[in-house]
């Protein structure tokens, strides 16, 4: 587990495809238990260790995820959360070539509960929601794309509903209509930045993840700081 920051209110980490946030019926091991266990060691603490769940990612996501270390930060950052000011960015790879380099896409999504996946309409329906986000492609590589996205809104699947809706997959979501799957069961989308004002100092708090421990990811990435 790579912790990105931490004060006495919060911390934030770099969660590997693969783990999930919270605990759930497959009875994994959660995110959020190895955190509370690597406080305990860290401050050395007596009993239960509070670590409350401010947002989840899906499990085949990597990417930045904020624990709250006090109730107090819990609700503060569930009012951040709710109200919108946290800014979140997420790097994409996708394989067909995007339409435009750069877009604004706003779909209509309604969430399967039984199948656990969203789809996408261009026009609103009745029980469906907006999803507004914004992608530029910011590098590529021989065969593949890297896609900045930008979410307006908090839809669930919603950048892997989007971009399968218009018929850019993301690499290994099989689920979304990639052609095959990544060796490791990931998703090539990664939450890269998180930006909020401190739920108790006020301050603002910028942290970004590194990408993935992967060949592409590296080359990938390695290609913005080259000249094109």
């Amino acid at each position: 587990m790579k912790v990105l920051y931490e004060d006495n209110h919060i911390i934030i980490v770099n969660k590997a495809a693969g783990e999930i946030v919270q605990g759930d019926k497959t009875g994994d091991k959660p995110l959020s238990e190895m955190v509370k266990e690597y406080l305990k060691v860290k401050y050395n603490k007596p009993g239960n260790v509070f670590c409350g769940v401010t947002h989840r990612l899906d499990r085949p996501t990597s990417g930045v995820v904020v624990f709250a270390r006090t109730s107090k930060a819990l609700s503060r950052m569930n009012e951040l959360f709710k109200k919108d000011e946290v800014d979140k960015t997420y790097w994409a790879i996708v394989k067909n070539l995007p339409q435009k380099t750069e877009v604004t896409l706003t779909h209509y999504l309604i969430k399967n509960e039984r199948i656990n996946k969203s789809t996408a309409y261009d026009v609103e329906k009745p029980n469906t929601k907006k999803a507004v986000l914004h992608y530029k492609v910011i590098a590529q590589s021989e065969n593949y794309y890297l896609l900045e996205v930008d979410l307006e809104t908090g839809r669930h699947h919603q950048i892997r509903c989007q971009l399968a809706k218009i018929g850019i997959p993301i690499k290994g979501d099989l689920k979304y209509g990639s052609e095959r799957s990544n060796p490791d069961g990931s998703i090539s989308l990664h939450a890269r930045r998180i930006s909020f004002i401190h739920p108790v100092s006020k301050e603002k708090i910028e942290v970004t993840a590194p990408v993935p421990e992967d060949n592409l990811w590296k080359a990938i990435s390695a290609s913005l700081h080259t000249p094109s």
